[in-house]
């Protein structure tokens, strides 16, 4: 028995060691031990990052050379620290804080010390390299924009963060990663794949060759080229519209979702957040809280929708049954409740039907409506719900989902915003009657007010807006070619689409009519409220335009944002007839608009103290501070 024991015994030791053995030598050392071993050195080879084009084969980015400084720090020896700071054009209290940060984060791996080299650097520094152990210079791509413009859109690259490097093992410290736009919603499909050589070293620290004859290498992979939707002329004439002005233009295609042109007001040259000077320049552009360029209103602004909205409520109206076409409203310079007037609205002929209502722009029409849609249910909880949800179906008051990393919800509010501000049951359709007319309560992003017209122009439904084109090899994601629906019947659009023909034709955009083009649209001015100091200040309004083209078989969808605009048709409109000609036309024949609108900046408008500029709380970009309810009737 003792003698099978120690059988036992003696078999079992030898299975442990094998196995450990196997474990550290085929395992172990074929793969983690690689990246640990001090006598192998690790050379990544980066790839070519993706091209990006624009939707009709234009280049708009591509790679320029680029060359980092690494760092081994285990391998560094006594150098001339003062002529290699030179070299760098760095100073020694920057050597060592890069030295420290290195050591800390592996004295055994390689590490990005002085990154994005110049052509004249490198060429100056490769000849002394041998003088300093321990560095290497190390070749990869940058990004060359091949433009000057959709800084918001395209985006750009910048060194990886903590958390990029803890949420994907693909990146180390040094690594580069598309941070905003384009660069940043399709980084994995851009980047490619890295590969990596490991180069054996002898006793005295030299490279004696690849190791295991290279069995380990890999090869990298190329980043695929994309093929974006934006039209690169009509954005870059978009972004000459906007100059000196601040706000947004989102141009669809309702056909297919994609977008068209993407503009926010002010914009800035992508080339400048490229090489060693992005960080200086980025934190200067952020730092700017007047103008701050880096906010894209044309995604992130929140903004009462003014008088377009006043179309939604005039589809929910038909929906539901409380009016048709032919009925009317008297209007008397405005809506009156209990004797006294809550909305005020210009001269025009009475009493009002829809068609007028919606050409002429008629505030007690869209009160008298909304209220309708509210009173219809036994409760205004159910009213509110049902309005609520109909508004919702035209992808207002939610994400989107399109393929952008940025982008904010909007405000369709429903019967617990109200609960909440004003208690359970305790509330009804004369406390919110400002959402009839796109103001109080609503907020919606310029992207969400272009969805909302591509979705009429449609005649009932939208694709979900999208950036993406082509991707080299690869279906695009299924969710922007399936349609959505709106919870509107297709028969209720068409009245509502004639009243929109009528805006151009005898309504508040009469004088920004294109012979020849068939255009629909909406022109809206969004009074401009936030608190100051506690108090409910007014100041000067928003321009707001909606429109799509031609009236059948529409080609393009568009809303035009000027913030401090003072009234629709004034920039806005001016803006969208201009965007829509020129993407269907390729040219300008209403000089006279372009003319204005070249000529005429906003700039001392927004010179003013606090003019609605955006600011900051938290560190996020705001541009109203809270939802102020209006609770006019009492």
């Amino acid at each position: 028995m003792r003698k099978l024991l120690l059988l036992l015994l003696v078999v079992s030791v030898g299975i442990v060691f094998t196995g450990r053995l196997l474990y550290l030598q085929v395992y172990k050392g074929a793969s983690t031990n690689l990246y640990e071993d001090n006598a192998i050195r690790k050379v990544f080879d980066y790839p070519k990052r993706g091209f990006v084009y624009d939707r009709n084969g234009k280049l708009l980015v591509s790679n320029q050379p680029s060359y980092d400084v690494m760092i081994i720090p285990n391998e560094v020896e006594p150098l001339d620290t003062l002529e290699f700071c030179n070299l760098l054009k760095i100073d020694k209290p920057t050597f060592l804080k890069k030295y420290e940060k290195a050591y800390n984060y592996s004295p055994r791996l390689p590490f990005v010390f002085v990154s994005h080299l110049s052509k004249e650097d490198y060429a100056v520094l490769q000849e002394k390299m041998r003088k300093y152990k321990g560095f290497y210079i190390q070749k990869r791509s940058l990004r060359k924009y091949e433009t000057t413009i959709g800084a918001n859109v395209l985006g750009d690259i910048g060194e990886v963060n903590d958390r990029n490097i803890k949420n994907d093992n693909y990146y180390i410290s040094g690594d580069l990663i598309g941070k905003q736009g384009v660069e940043a919603s399709y980084e994995k499909t851009l980047r490619g794949q890295k590969g990596i050589k490991f180069i054996q070293k002898d006793i005295h620290n030299r490279d004696i060759g690849p190791y295991k004859d290279g069995k380990f290498d890999t090869l990298p992979e190329a980043g695929k080229d994309i093929k974006i939707t934006i039209d690169a002329t009509l954005q870059a004439y978009g972004e000459l519209l906007m100059t000196n002005k601040r706000g947004g233009i989102i141009a669809l295609d309702p056909n297919t979702g994609e977008i068209l042109a993407l503009v926010s007001g002010p914009s800035y040259d992508p080339n400048i957040l490229v090489g060693r000077d992005r960080s200086k320049n980025f934190t200067k552009l952020f730092n700017d809280s007047i103008a701050n360029p880096t906010f894209d209103r044309s995604l992130q602004a929140q903004y009462a929708p003014g008088s377009p909205f006043k179309v939604i409520n005039a589809l929910i109206g038909l929906q539901e049954g409380i009016v048709n076409t032919t009925e009317q409203f008297s209007c008397k310079l405005g809506y009156y409740y209990n004797g006294r007037k809550l909305h005020g609205c210009h001269s025009h002929k009475s009493p009002v039907n829809m068609n007028i209502g919606i050409y002429e722009s008629c505030n007690a029409y869209f009160v008298n409506v909304y209220r309708r849609i509210i009173e219809k249910y036994p409760t205004a909880t159910e009213g509110m719900d049902t309005w609520s949800n109909h508004a919702k179906s035209f992808g207002l008051g939610n994400y989107l989902g399109y393929d952008l990393v940025v982008g904010r919800k909007g405000r369709i509010p429903d019967s617990k915003f109200y609960d909440k501000w004003y208690g359970k049951n305790r509330w009804s359709s004369t406390f919110m009657t400002s959402n009839a007319i796109g103001q109080g309560e609503v907020e919606a992003t310029p992207i969400q007010l272009a969805n909302m017209v591509a979705a009429i122009a449609n005649r009932g439904y939208f694709y979900t807006p999208h950036i993406i084109k082509e991707i080299e090899g690869e279906p695009i994601d299924e969710k922007y070619t399936t349609p959505r629906y709106t919870s509107i019947d297709k028969q209720h659009f068409e009245p509502v689409i004639q009243g929109m023909f009528d805006v151009y034709n005898k309504g508040t955009a009469k004088n920004l009519q294109v012979e020849g083009i068939d255009i629909c649209g909406k022109t809206g001015t969004a009074e401009n409220f936030v608190k100051i100091d506690g108090v409910k200040t007014q100041l000067t309004d928003h321009s707001i335009f909606v429109a799509f083209a031609p009236k059948d078989n529409p080609k393009i969808a568009i809303a035009v944002f000027v913030e401090n605009g003072y009234w629709g048709s004034r920039f806005a409109g001016k803006m969208a007839s201009l965007m829509i000609e020129k993407y269907l036309r390729g040219h300008i024949t209403r000089t006279d608009l372009e003319t204005w609108i070249l000529t005429h900046s906003l700039e001392n408008e927004y010179a003013k103290p606090y003019s609605g500029q955006p600011f900051k709380i938290n560190g996020e970009t705001q541009l109203q501070v809270v939802p102020i309810p209006t609770n006019e009737a009492n």
